[in-house]
Parts: structure tokens; sequence; C-alpha cells
């Protein structure tokens, strides 16, 4: 039996498909139905490979987290079917939930499709394992990750995901003051509460191109310096930096293709883009060899300016109305599963790296 990453991004998952499927949480009434009504209603008379597509594709990953957690922990004969169960019990409450919200429809075809889906995930990852791609990913991990790594290995897997959420600024994670500050304002209308929210004496001004440059090449330095914590070989380090800066580029250029065009795909690359990513690979080839507890300080340092930067700017009206063709249109399941991570991918690093600071061992 061995410990596994699958569990804890399995749980996170859990989390992303809940909020997925329960956007955007409002208006909540008893239409006067029962919540499994849905399972015996009529064929629906529209529905696009799109729909087939995204119910089948968010279930899978699901599936095979859960398959590889009952093989890494010897629960062999279970890889299969708990992941089945699990997906259809999730999925079914999902869909229960959905009744009672009127901006979702319920679907039969989405619970069977999202069972599907985890099953797809769940036989592909025994047939990897069957294949030894499990067991070569054991030896990889052993020989380039340092033992209880797979915090840092969660957080470095989920970077490229959270980067599927169109930011401000390019690799801009944790950009979460101004919408939080509007979100309680609107919670606390008509209460007493709401003088006690603070307010600026000057508004949010936009980040100079210098600020942005700056913000870019932090916003690739961290996940480098995360990669430096649990990297077990020095030299291995270097090949780290340039797969961060390659799923960078190809997620950060797939949510720009999403969001306005393939044709848009790399609009986002402008001159301070590119220059705080030439900065952020210089520094972090010259970083790979210091100690992992001095990229583990330079990384919580590193956060601290970068998450100052993002939160002393707003949100331009072009990414607002990116926002919003996110939350209206077809992309409003991706908007639940990208969106989260987003936003705390950085807290959750400084949780993470401070705990690694206080207990493990200076020497390894």
């Amino acid at each position: 039996m061995h410990k596994s990453a699958a569990w804890p991004l399995a749980l996170v998952y859990v989390g992303l498909i809940v909020y997925a499927s329960l956007y955007p949480f409002a208006e909540w009434r008893d239409q006067g139905i029962v919540p499994w009504t849905f399972l015996t209603a009529p064929l629906p008379r529209y529905w696009t490979g799109f729909d087939v597509a995204i119910n089948v594709a968010g279930y899978a990953p699901f599936g095979g987290l859960l398959a590889l957690g009952a093989l890494r922990s010897g629960r062999v004969r279970h890889a299969i079917l708990v992941p089945a169960l699990v997906a259809f019990v999730l999925a079914f409450c999902m869909e229960a939930l959905q009744s009672y919200l009127p901006a979702r429809v319920p679907s039969r075809e989405d619970l069977l499709l999202d069972t599907f889906g985890a099953c797809f995930g769940a036989l592909s990852t025994v047939v990897l394992a069957q294949l030894g791609a499990i067991d070569r990913w054991s030896q990889i991990r052993a020989r380039w990750f340092v033992p209880h790594s797979r915090g840092g290995i969660v957080l470095l897997a989920l970077w490229p995901l959270s980067l599927l959420f169109p930011a401000a600024v390019p690799f801009g994670l944790g950009q979460v003051l101004e919408r939080l500050e509007d979100a309680l304002g609107a919670q606390l209308v008509d209460t007493p509460f709401l003088e006690w929210l603070p307010l600026r004496e000057t508004e949010l001004q936009p980040l100079v191109p210098s600020a942005e440059m700056v913000c870019v090449m932090l916003g690739l330095l961290i996940p480098c310096l995360l990669a430096f914590c649990v990297v077990r070989a020095r030299l291995r380090r270097l090949a780290i930096v340039f797969m961060v800066v390659g799923a960078g580029l190809a997620v950060s250029a797939l949510s720009a293709a999403l969001s306005w065009g393939p044709t848009h795909a790399w609009a986002w690359l402008g001159l301070p883009a590119q220059m705080g990513m030439l900065l952020a690979v210089l520094l972090s080839l010259g970083l790979a060899f210091v100690p992992w507890r001095t990229s583990a300080a330079l990384l919580l340092l590193s956060l601290g300016i970068y998450l100052s930067l993002l939160n002393e700017a707003p949100a331009s009206a072009y990414f607002a109305q990116t926002l919003q063709a996110w939350e209206q249109g077809r992309f409003i399941r991706f908007h639940g599963l990208a969106q989260w991570l987003g936003w705390l991918w950085p807290y959750a690093v400084v949780v993470y790296v401070l705990s690694l600071m206080w207990t493990r061992d200076p020497k390894n």
C-alpha cells in the first residue's frame, strides 16, 4: 500500500464538480416536483455533441483518480466498481439538486453520461496499470521527487488547470479582492454591517506595463520555485523549468482560444508578457541549484509581491466581457471547474509551503 496524490486530487475534483453543477447558486426554490422526476422525463428534443463530450470528459478524470487511488492502496478489485458507484451517486445528487435551481436543467442523460465518463476514466487507468504505466510513474516519482511530496505534486498538477480560467494578466492567479468586495457588499446590503466594509480613498488603477511584466515573471517563477521545493535532483530542476513554461504557454493559449477564438490564441502575448516570461526563465534557471529552504523562502516572498500587485489592480472592462461569456455561455460548466482553482491556487501554495518548512527536515 502506498500513499497517493490521487486521493487529494479526487477530493478537489469533487468540490469543482459540485460548483460547476450548481452554479450560479441563485434563486433556489421548490418547484413542486420530487427531485428525481428527471429520471422519467421524456428524451430531450435537442442534444449536441458538445453536451455529450463535456459530460463524459468532466467525469473521466474523477473516475481515473478514484481508480488510481484504489490501485495504489492495494484495493485492485474496487478499481472500476467503486468509481462507477461513487460517480453515479455524486451525479445523481447534483442532478437532483439542480431541480431546485431554475437556471439549471436536471437530465437523466447527463446522469448516464457522467457515470459512463467515470467508468471510462477508471477503465483507462486500470488498462494503463496493466501496461505498467502506474509502476513506471512510481519509479519516476521516486527518482524525481523527495518523500512526502504529494501535496506539492498535486499543486503542480493543478497549476495548468487553474490557468484555463481567463486571467486579466497572463499567469495572474489569485486576483480576488475586487470581486470579493463586490460579493460582500451585495450580501451586506440593508444590514448595519455594510458600514464595516473599508472604503478606498482612490479607485484601483490598472497595472502599468512594468508592473504587468513583474506579475507575469512572478506568475511563472512561483510554480518553478514550488517544484524546486519537492524535486530531488537539482539538475532535474532545469527540465522542470521548461516543463512549467511549456505548460503555461500551451494552456494560456488554449484559454485565449476558448474565450476569443482560435485566431486570438496568442493575443495575450504582448511585450510585457514576453519580457516577463524571459526574466522568469532566466531567474528560474539561476535558482535551480539553491537549497530547497531558500526556494521556499523566495517563493513566499514572490507570492506576497505577486498577490499584492494583482489585487491592487482592477479587472478591465474587456476582461469583464470575457467572464460574462464564460459565466453565461457554453463555458458555464468550465467556469466552476477553473475559476476556483484560479482564485485559490496561490493561497493553497502559501499554506503548503509554510507546512513544508515547519515539518520537513532541513537536510532533506
